[in-house]
């Protein structure tokens, strides 16, 4: 797939006005979106990532459409179930309903750039290093397991909302104890403070990255083309704030999300294994052909996250009842 410098300036351009306004506005009007506008603006995102696969369509062809497709559905899953553990740090953090779009907003955006440098990396030690694809599929293997015998045996959610950053934060700074609307940083009695709202962002920003561990070996697993890598991972953070407001209740019935991303992982880490193979001719001298094509790809994923929300929907619905 041959991308142009300008295909990739006016993509960059494009993402930094429409999360420019968005900060602006929130900025100025903080406040909790309502079911209306948060469906409204999901609706308009997806749109657009159908309208962009689209045109992948057209202008290179139904394979790399497919890889865009199924990355896109892949980070916007994990994304759902990282939102679990941002409800965990709002309210442990005991931020205000109408503060939380606009935490939510620059975590994004930092979350944004964190990962457009794990793409790069990644890119980079791809295109250098073909036994990367052998490390990257044993680490989603990994992962899958880990996040399974995680759902069998949850976290504390205190843990699961501390790290290093954060740790470091509180004990390097001064802080207020309430929240000062969005500001990051008061003087107070002629002291400099940091407010409670660079906590949150601190806390969004850095579990994000642990996320994008996960999230950008997954994505290369199904195409090796940074632009789409990079394309699938703004559309799938672009709606995630207000996908935040919209399903908030709804994360807790999900109950099965977590297998059905440990199944998604290990069958990309599998299918990473096996490209592996592949590049270095492994298959061939054994007599098959271990490139898994991208429509099985977009099968796996679409049937996996469709069981998983029926059944976990019909489990909650049974406990409902009894």
């Amino acid at each position: 797939m041959h991308v142009t410098t300008e295909a990739w300036v006016i993509t960059i351009v494009a993402m930094v006005v429409v999360l420019g306004i968005d900060l602006v506005y929130i900025g100025r009007r903080p406040h909790e979106p309502s079911m209306k506008e948060a469906g409204l603006a999901i609706g308009v995102f997806s749109a657009l990532a159908v309208v962009f696969g689209v045109g992948v369509w057209v202008t290179s062809g139904p394979r790399y459409a497919g890889e865009f497709f199924a990355g896109w559905l892949t980070e916007y899953s994990l994304s759902v179930d990282n939102l679990f553990i941002f409800v965990l740090i709002m309210a442990n953090l005991r931020v205000p309903r109408q503060l939380q779009q606009y935490a939510l907003m620059v975590g994004i955006i930092l979350a944004l750039v964190l990962r457009g440098v794990f793409i790069g990396v990644g890119a980079a030690a791809i295109e250098a290093f073909v036994w990367v694809f052998f490390l990257f599929g044993a680490f989603l293997i990994y992962t899958a397991i880990k996040l399974y015998l995680e759902y069998r045996k949850p976290d504390d959610s205190d843990d699961m909302t501390e790290n290093a950053v954060m740790r470091w934060v509180r004990r390097t700074f001064r802080a207020t104890d309430e929240f000062h609307g969005t500001k990051l940083v008061v003087r107070l009695d002629g002291k400099r403070l940091i407010t409670p709202m660079l906590f949150v962002i601190v806390a969004l920003g850095t579990t994000d990255l642990l996320f994008a561990l996960d999230s950008i070996p997954a994505i290369y697993g199904l195409t090796q083309e940074p632009y789409l890598v990079f394309s699938a991972n703004v559309f799938a953070l672009m709606g995630l704030r207000q996908l935040y407001f919209l399903i908030g209740g709804l994360l807790d019935r999900l109950i099965y999300l977590s297998v059905g991303l440990s199944v998604i992982l290990a069958f990309i880490g599998v299918k990473l294994l096996l490209h592996a193979m592949h590049e270095y001719g492994w298959d061939t001298s054994l007599g098959f052909d271990a490139e898994i094509p991208i429509w099985a790809s977009l099968l796996v994923i679409i049937g996996t996250l469709a069981v998983t929300t029926i059944a976990s929907l019909a489990a909650d619905r049974r406990a409902s009842q009894h």
